[in-house]
């Protein structure tokens, strides 16, 4: 697996991080915040962030940000981290489409939606510069991260209702296979080129399980095929 393929499938097992925007307050300095995201189809971060933020203030004033996300561990500088540079752009909150797919990762972000002074922002990437552990460090252009073309934003709904009401106990059996995880309900959130999200819970608790396929797919018909085999490889 080629470092590029390793940062865009990283990328796509996070879903926070810390946005840093040029301070419009203080001139030239740097202002880093907490932000939730989720990436559209074609591998761009969405955040969702209210005007009267002063990350959002910045943004305004200079659309140059970086993202910086990273795996949840105790030794940060052994693991794998990813940091994006590019443009920040204001787009439709209301697209249906692109909420649907936010609120499935944050549904508890339902009530910004229905405030006058939060919108979404999509980051442009330019580069991104990926540690994935020693020695496995490089710059990754814009190109690399983003998902090849794909037909998922219009098909996303209707596979999710597929696969969770249809083959719900193919899902539990994912969550034990490839995680581990005895899962009492799973849920899958969202589908894309390199993988798919599932929401698994058991008295423990809930968390959320990232599945990547071995090739990436771009509409019904690959996605059926990459979901089958891993069906399959859970009864081998």
């Amino acid at each position: 697996m080629s470092l590029a393929t390793e940062a865009r499938q990283f990328l796509r097992s996070t879903h926070s991080g810390i946005l840093s925007t040029i301070s419009a307050k203080f001139e030239g300095y740097p202002f880093g915040s907490v932000a939730p995201f989720v990436l559209d189809h074609d591998g761009r971060p969405l955040i969702l962030i209210s005007t009267l933020a002063e990350h959002t203030r910045n943004i305004d004033a200079n659309c140059k940000v970086s993202l910086l996300v990273f795996s949840a561990a105790e030794d940060l500088q052994a693991n794998a981290r990813l940091t994006l540079i590019g443009d920040a752009e204001q787009i439709d909150k209301n697209d249906p489409l692109l909420r649907a797919r936010y609120l499935r990762y944050f549904p508890s972000a339902e009530q910004y939606f229905a405030a006058h002074d939060f919108y979404f922002y999509r980051i442009q990437i330019q580069q991104a510069r990926y540690i994935g552990g020693f020695g496995k460090i490089s710059w990754v252009a814009s190109k690399e991260l983003a998902s090849p073309p794909n037909q998922l934003a219009e098909l996303e709904a209707g596979m999710l209702e597929h696969m969770n009401t249809d083959h719900a106990d193919s899902l539990l059996a994912c969550c034990k296979h490839f995680h581990g995880v005895n899962a009492e309900s799973a849920e899958m959130l969202g589908i894309d080129t390199d993988g798919f999200d599932v929401l698994a819970k058991n008295q423990a608790g809930e968390r959320m399980l990232r599945f990547s396929f071995e090739q990436p797919i771009n509409d019904a018909q690959s996605a059926r095929t990459a979901l089958v085999a891993m069906s399959k490889a859970c009864r081998a």
